[in-house]
């Protein structure tokens, strides 16, 4: 258990402010009215010198102005993964209305690439103009915990200020830690999310004829979908599914102690109940088949939330579109759901816009969160036959009425980490 925040045990952690930044605009409003209007975003992009095998879909954050969010001088000295953290930060901080201790508040913060643009950008610069050219606030711009650090300085911050990298289980674990935090009293309040940016055609292109190496990355490893059409683009859980669309953005969280936010009456959007976390020890980017240490993170969170399978209303799944990782939590959620009464609703948002990596897992928060509130439980975009290992109700063609009590979020990445969070409306659900 992390806490013992009520009389069940379990964490009940008032999460008060969310924000973000992606391909649907800046603002979880904006995210969230994109995604359940499945406003289409995902792009075929041809990737320079790769002919047929180089066309590859992707979804970009456009439209974002740094300068309405930071100084001058903070945007010229950190990489687009830091602005778009402080930004996220900002919407979180200024909807809780939460007053931040400076002395009581933490920070943990998820990415997978860090500053890799930046890094990207000065080796080109390099090669083709020499060392004069190379920007000289690159090491500032390139280090991982820049975008927790520009939250620290923005916002007076100065309890724990952590960055954690597991790959695309990044918001989730971070959103883990921050409860810790709370949990064993080191902290009364956190800012906490994850981060994905620099790797993508369309930003990199945005000063000349830089391409970023990393566009290149899932095309060269077989990770993205060939398909022609954008409603194949990405389909999970569906028996044709051919591989990821690649996206990116941010996603960032307030959460509190929940007496606290109670005291002040705070606008409580939801309560973190139970955080699971667990390596595969399998292969570096496959999981493992069985789906069996995905199923025990799902299990962690269920315990230490004191919930059983029956009392979770739906599922957020990872489901990116891919053969084998598709396979693994098909596995894993029918190994946790599959005795209950009633076929579990499961959904992913990756078929909307495609994979966020680090941020994804706080995209299908965002999501949960509002879904609770409505009364109504996002689509799986472009399914449309479900694998039929499936022992659950995949969520198809349109947003379903369903009233949630409960839900739980899963978020698994390339090197075995899986990360699962059940959330509630009350903290005694």
């Amino acid at each position: 258990m992390i806490s013992a925040g009520n009389s069940s045990g379990n964490p009940a952690v008032a999460i008060t402010g969310a924000g973000a930044v992606s391909a649907y605009g800046v603002g979880a409003e904006a995210f969230y009215q994109g995604l359940m209007s499945a406003r289409p975003v995902l792009e075929s992009v041809q990737l320079p010198g790769l002919g047929d095998s180089g066309k590859v879909w992707w979804s970009v954050v456009s439209g974002f102005d740094p300068l309405q969010w930071m100084s001058e001088q903070v945007r010229d000295g950190s990489d687009v993964v830091a602005q778009w953290s402080l930004a996220a930060a900002n919407q979180a901080i200024s909807a809780s209305g939460a007053d931040l201790d400076p002395l009581r508040t933490a920070i943990v913060q998820g990415t997978s690439l860090c500053g890799v643009q930046s890094v990207m950008r000065a080796q080109y610069e390099l090669d083709a103009k020499g060392p004069s050219a190379f920007p000289r606030k690159t090491m500032m711009r390139a280090l991982t915990n820049m975008g927790a650090a520009q939250i620290a300085m923005r916002h007076g911050l100065h309890g724990p200020s952590l960055t954690v990298a597991t790959a695309c289980a990044s918001t989730l674990d971070a959103l883990g830690t921050a409860a810790r935090l709370i949990a064993c009293g080191r902290a009364d309040a956190a800012v906490a999310g994850g981060v994905e940016a620099g790797h993508s055609l369309a930003s990199g292109e945005a000063e000349g004829g830089f391409v970023p190496a990393m566009a290149y990355a899932p095309a060269m490893f077989g990770m993205q979908s060939g398909d022609a059409a954008v409603s194949r683009s990405c389909r999970p859980f569906d028996v044709e599914r051919s591989g990821v669309a690649t996206s990116e953005g941010a996603a960032s969280f307030v959460i509190e102690r929940t007496d606290q936010a109670q005291a002040r009456g705070a606008k409580v959007l939801g309560y973190l109940l139970g955080y699971g976390s667990v390596a595969d020890a399998h292969h570096p980017s496959a999981p493992h088949p069985s789906g069996r240490w995905e199923a025990l993170a799902m299990r962690q969170a269920l315990d230490e939330a004191n919930l059983d399978a029956g009392q979770i209303d739906c599922l957020y799944a990872h489901a990116t579109g891919t053969p084998v990782g598709d396979v693994a939590e098909i596995r894993a959620i029918n190994a946790v759901y599959e005795d209950r009464d009633e076929s579990l609703p499961v959904t992913s948002v990756k078929g909307h816009f495609g994979h966020a990596a680090a941020a994804s897992g706080g995209m299908s928060l965002i999501a949960g969160l509002r879904n609770m509130a409505e009364g109504r439980l996002v689509h799986t975009a472009n399914t449309k036959q479900p694998d039929p290992e499936a022992k659950f109700a995949v969520v198809l063609d349109a947003p379903r009425p369903l009233n949630i009590g409960a839900f739980q979020v899963n978020a698994f990445g390339f090197g075995g980490q899986n990360a699962s969070i059940v959330v509630a409306r009350s903290p005694n659900h």
